[in-house]
């Protein structure tokens, strides 16, 4: 063979060889897209051997409770009996939650209690300067009353201390004929913000909380009523969160109030008749009611020492017994000042080993025969209840750290992609909850990934 041929041969030879690395090439490609398409890596970051199935996405749901120093303590029992009320409720004022009771979720009438609601309404909805003008009807109430005539106008500033100071049931109709229209739709807006603040036990009828039952359109009969948790609920709203907690407050804390009518032909005088705002210290708020139905009731508020508590009692004795409402008060305020204290979220410390990173099933990574992993991190709070650092706990009562937090996500995955939740749990709600969430991504493993990584295997190994 002259030389000429064996060079050509030679040639041809070598692009013979050229073709097969190509095939070769390829068929590598294919089998690296079978094997990702099953989404089954072998090498993680820790050197351990694992599948992971791109569907597949595993929730661990741990439930600790914070550890501390085991101590002896000396939690005081209240006895149901030791209440005159049928039904009375003792709640933590900043979270909402009840923290004794008895027969707390029973539905009963609630008379004058009602009015903290209608103040409430007529605060978010009018304005303290309006004209009000008294209408037969609200003149045609019965005592406790004003005595407002028809047609006499009133400012409705002075109208809400009239309300609250005195508990008058014709100011209390003038006031909901003003800012509703009639009492009905008042009453329907009283409704609505029961609602809105969680109260589904609670049905009003009547803005000045006299015993009244109304039939619907179904012929369904309700009766103007309440529950003692819903009550104090209402309470916590009025002082804490409505936007006119602080007017509410001055209105309900005053002592006494002058005024006269807009024509300045007539003069009142008004006296605060809430007992407890002297009776204990950091006595915040509070009214008084009373029905043949309902009996004496009562609705109040105390804030000592970071601590902020409301009671309600519904059914707290009849004539005769008029004072069982105050004893009733002062022995559940005293209950919670004695036993529960502030506990901080943040005093808690989350087990850091259980923010473990994040496999991302049939994500790209830079090499071939790893798996994608993510780290992750905390974004804080966002639970409904927001704000809530801490809360009132018994010294027998301890929170529990729930972690509920995913394994794998399937690519493609964003950086700051929730995979779970670390949740402050107490009586079986979560008062906090903290997001947990990706700190980088990987996109989703597809063939141009595959021939890169294919290509790269392959000039590596030629070269």
């Amino acid at each position: 063979m002259d030389k000429n041929n064996f060079v050509r041969n030679k040639k041809c030879s070598t692009g013979s060889w050229n073709k097969r690395k190509i095939v070769i090439l390829l068929a590598g490609l294919l089998l690296m897209q079978t094997v990702v398409g099953k989404a089954m890596c072998f090498k993680t970051r820790f050197g351990s051997i694992e599948k992971v199935y791109a569907k597949e996405s595993l929730h661990i749901n741990t439930t600790l409770p914070i550890q501390e120093e085991a101590s002896e303590t000396i939690v005081e029992e209240l006895d149901a009996t030791q209440l005159y009320a049928k039904s009375a409720v003792l709640m933590d004022a900043q979270t909402g939650r009840v923290l004794y009771e008895k027969n707390g979720y029973e539905v009963l009438p609630m008379a004058s209690t009602t009015k903290i609601m209608t103040c409430i309404v007529a605060l978010e909805n009018g304005n303290l300067e309006d004209v009000v003008t008294a209408s037969s009807y609200a003149a045609r109430m019965p005592k406790v009353k004003l005595g407002m005539r028809t047609e006499e106008q009133f400012y409705l500033k002075d109208l809400l201390y009239s309300l609250m100071l005195e508990s008058h049931n014709d100011s209390a109709v003038a006031i909901a004929e003003h800012i509703g229209g009639s009492v009905e739709a008042f009453a329907d807006m009283m409704n609505q913000k029961a609602r809105d603040i969680g109260c589904y036990d609670t049905f009003f009828i009547t803005p000045n909380g006299l015993d009244a039952t109304a039939t619907d359109e179904k012929g369904n009969t309700y009766t103007h009523s309440t529950t003692a948790a819903d009550l104090a609920r209402m309470m916590s709203y009025c002082i804490k969160e409505s936007p006119e907690w602080e007017r509410f407050l001055e209105i309900t804390r005053t002592s006494a109030h002058s005024f006269a009518n807009v024509a300045c032909s007539r003069n009142f005088s008004c006296h605060n008749h809430n007992a407890f705002l002297t009776m204990m210290e950091g006595a915040l708020s509070g009214k008084t009611g009373f029905t043949n139905n309902a009996g004496y009731c009562y609705v109040g508020a105390l804030e000592r020492d970071g601590k902020s508590f409301v009671v309600a009692l519904l059914a707290c004795g009849w004539p005769y017994n008029k004072s069982y409402k105050w004893s009733d008060t002062r022995k559940l305020m005293e209950y919670g000042l004695a036993n529960y204290n502030f506990y901080e979220f943040a005093d808690s410390q989350i087990d850091k080993n259980r923010l473990q990173a994040v496999v991302i099933a049939d994500g790209q990574t830079e090499y071939l025969g790893e798996v994608a992993v993510t780290d992750v991190t905390l974004v804080g709070n966002t639970a409904s209840d927001a704000n809530i650092e801490g809360m009132l706990l018994r010294a027998d009562e301890k929170p529990q750290i729930v972690y509920n937090l995913k394994e794998y996500l399937a690519a493609p995955v964003t950086a700051g992609t929730p995979v779970g939740t670390i949740q402050y749990v107490v009586g079986g709600k979560a008062w906090k909850t903290i997001t947990v969430v990706t700190t980088n991504g990987a996109e989703k493993i597809n063939y141009q990934w595959c021939f890169d990584r294919v290509l790269e295997l392959f000039l590596m190994r030629s070269f």
